[in-house]
């Protein structure tokens, strides 16, 4: 049989509204009453429904996740096991976590996610770039957010960002360190800062290897990191630099549609070209050559990004913490040292 609160309100001879406050351990009541309570909760085995925990903390419970239809249901499954991250991260807590994807090109007369219309969250989880009109309606209605793998170009939000710059300079060190000097760079969207930073790790370490950073080296012409683009920008990339002996690639989409642009031409790799990509999704295992790449945590990712906002709706604090998370890289047949 399942009791309800009326069953543990009945026995213990309180209100409801009591054994909500007993519930959420409210230092309005008493020991001798809390005591009571509780004991009739353990006999009745009640578990506490969300509406009965709701009573007193005012609270919903749920925790909201964002993300673009692209990125879930286009591109690499990259944010999806973010966003499994953040389901993990919930098995610790009392939240439930919300999915809902928006338009990439999300515009301001469009109806808000459900969840958000109905002020259902507590809070809103973010991950990757979404339009700037729905963050601004967002920041509206003053909902605690935390940003994952993107960073809006205004205001100061909490987030748990990817160490970019690293990966990119240890991305750009591997192919150095197998004698490459004509190494190409593969990007798309520098309007994102994950892409910007890790072109930006790309260029240092050129720079500091006394290797000259040559404009014809890198495309980043592409709107979007998809194995679409990365197949047009290869095609861009090697019009103009046929002399290219290795490629970092900015996400393993792209590496996947130059691999192919590198097949549908008759180059080898990694005997004619090597080819490393950024996040290790799990498709790199699944082509050949495997594909070098930079290791993202993301389930890890995920449950940071839960821990941040659950943290920031239990304690009120909107102080813009940023929590950066280290890549590694992985060695795979696609990049070899140049005999």
């Amino acid at each position: 049989m399942s009791y309800t609160i009326k069953d543990v309100a009945g026995k213990a001879g309180v209100s409801t509204a009591t054994v909500s406050l007993v519930v959420h351990n409210h230092k309005r009541i008493s020991s001798e009453t809390r005591k009571k309570v509780l004991k009739v909760i353990k006999q009745l085995n009640y578990y506490p429904s969300r509406s009965a925990r709701g009573l007193v903390s005012k609270k919903t419970g749920n925790i909201g996740f964002i993300l673009t239809e692209e990125h879930f249901l286009k591109t690499e499954p990259f944010y999806t096991r973010i966003f499994l991250g953040t389901e993990f991260a919930t098995r610790e807590t009392n939240y439930y976590v919300l999915l809902t994807t928006v338009k990439s090109d999300f515009a301001n007369d469009e109806p808000l996610p459900r969840f958000l219309e109905e002020k259902s969250v507590d809070g809103i989880i973010i991950a990757g770039k979404i339009p700037l009109s729905l963050i601004d309606r967002i920041a509206q209605m003053k909902i605690p957010t935390v940003f994952v793998d993107y960073y809006p170009p205004s205001g100061d939000y909490p987030a748990i960002m990817i160490d970019n710059i690293k990966g990119g300079i240890l991305a750009t060190q591997h192919l150095i360190e197998l004698g490459h000097e004509k190494i190409g760079f593969v990007g798309g969207d520098l309007n994102h800062p994950s892409i910007s930073d890790r072109l930006y790790g790309y260029r240092k370490v050129l720079r500091q290897s006394s290797i000259e950073v040559k404009n014809s080296y890198i495309s980043t012409e592409e709107q979007n990191t998809t194995k679409q683009t990365g197949y047009s920008a290869a095609e861009k990339l090697f019009a103009k630099a046929p002399d290219l002996t290795a490629v970092f690639a900015c996400n393993d989409a792209m590496t996947l549609g130059v691999l192919q642009f590198l097949k549908d031409h008759n180059y080898k790799v990694p005997e004619d070209i090597s080819l490393i990509g950024f996040d290790d999704v799990e498709s790199d295992l699944l082509v050949k050559p495997t594909i070098s790449t930079i290791k993202v945590p993301k389930i890890e990712l995920g449950m940071e990004a839960m821990k941040l906002i659950v943290d920031i709706v239990k304690n009120n604090d909107l102080s813009p913490k940023k929590i950066l998370i280290p890549v590694e890289l992985v060695i795979r047949e696609s990049t070899r040292k140049i005999i």
